[in-house]
C-alpha cells in the first residue's frame, strides 16, 4: 500500500517505555499546561492593555495642549497686567494734568494750549490702550477656557485610566489564583509521570507551540490531526503497551487511548 503525503507515520527507534497508565496522565498534564497557557496568554492580550496604551497617547496629546495653552494664559495674564499698568499710568497722568489746570495753576496761554493739546493725546492714548487691553482681556478669556476645557478631559482621562486598571488588575488577580490552581494541580498530575517521560514532554511542549503529548483517538493523532493508515495501525497494535511512541508528522508523544480505534 503506498502511503499518502498527509499520513504520518510512527517514531518506533526511542527505547522510551513508561506505564500506559503514567501515559495517560500525560494528556491530563496536557490539558493543565495548555489551559495555564490560554490563561498566561489572556492576562497578556487583555483588552484593558489596548485601551490603557490608546489613553496613554491620548493623554500625552492632551497633557501637550494643556501645557501650550498654560503657556499662553500666563503670557496673556502677564500682557493685560502690563496694560493694565500702562492704562493706569497715562490716566494718573492725564488726571494730575487735569487738576493743575482746573486749580489755575497753569496761567501762560501757550502752556495752557500745549496742555490742552496732550490732555486730547493722552485721551486717545487712553483710548488705544483701552481697546487694547479688552482685545487682550478677551483672548484671555478665550485661551482660559480652552486650559479649562483641557483640564477637565484630562481629568476625565485620568478617571477612565483609573478605572481600566482596576478593571485590569482585577482579571489579573482573577487569572493569577487560576494559575496558582493549576500549578497546584499540576504537581499532583506531574508526579504520576516517570521523569524521563515528563523531561520529553516538556521539550517537545517548549517546541511544538505548548503541544508535547497527543492522544491518538479514530486513528487520528491530536496534536497534527493526521489519521493514520492501516499499516501504522498495524505497527500500533504491535507496540508493547508501555512503549511509548511518536508520531513521525508532528514529533509529539503519541498517547493510545480507549478512543484510538486499534
Amino acid at each position: 500500500m503506498h502511503r499518502r503525503l498527509d499520513v504520518p507515520r510512527l517514531i518506533r527507534g526511542d527505547t522510551l517505555k513508561a506505564d500506559p497508565a503514567a501515559q495517560l496522565t500525560l494528556l491530563d498534564l496536557q490539558v493543565l499546561d495548555s489551559r495555564a497557557d490560554l490563561l498566561r496568554h489572556q492576562r497578556g492580550t487583555l483588552p484593558e492593555h489596548d485601551d490603557l496604551a490608546a489613553l496613554t497617547m491620548t493623554r500625552r496629546d492632551l497633557d501637550d495642549q494643556a501645557r501650550d495653552a498654560r503657556i499662553l494664559v500666563d503670557d496673556l495674564t502677564a500682557e493685560q497686567t502690563k496694560v493694565d499698568a500702562d492704562v493706569e499710568q497715562v490716566k494718573t497722568r492725564r488726571d494730575r494734568d487735569r487738576a493743575r489746570m482746573d486749580q489755575g495753576l497753569v496761567s501762560n496761554p501757550k502752556d495752557l494750549e500745549r496742555m490742552q493739546h496732550e490732555m486730547e493725546s493722552l485721551e486717545r492714548r487712553i483710548t488705544n490702550l483701552e481697546d487694547e487691553e479688552l482685545e487682550v482681556m478677551a483672548r484671555l478669556e478665550d485661551a482660559q477656557r480652552s486650559l479649562d476645557e483641557l483640564t477637565a478631559q484630562l481629568a476625565d482621562a485620568d478617571a477612565r485610566n483609573a478605572k481600566l486598571e482596576e478593571a485590569r488588575d482585577a482579571r489579573f488577580a482573577e487569572i493569577d489564583a487560576e494559575l496558582t490552581r493549576l500549578a497546584e494541580q499540576r504537581g499532583a498530575v506531574a508526579a504520576g509521570v516517570p521523569d524521563d517521560l515528563t523531561a520529553l514532554y516538556d521539550r517537545l511542549r517548549a517546541s511544538k507551540n505548548g503541544v508535547g503529548a497527543a492522544a491518538l483517538r479514530a486513528r487520528q493523532c491530536g496534536g497534527c490531526m493526521l489519521t493514520l493508515d492501516n499499516a501504522e495501525v498495524g505497527k500500533l497494535r504491535a507496540a508493547a503497551e508501555d512503549e511509548v511512541l511518536r508520531c513521525e508528522e508532528c514529533q509529539r508523544i503519541l498517547v493510545r487511548t480507549e478512543e484510538s480505534g486499534l
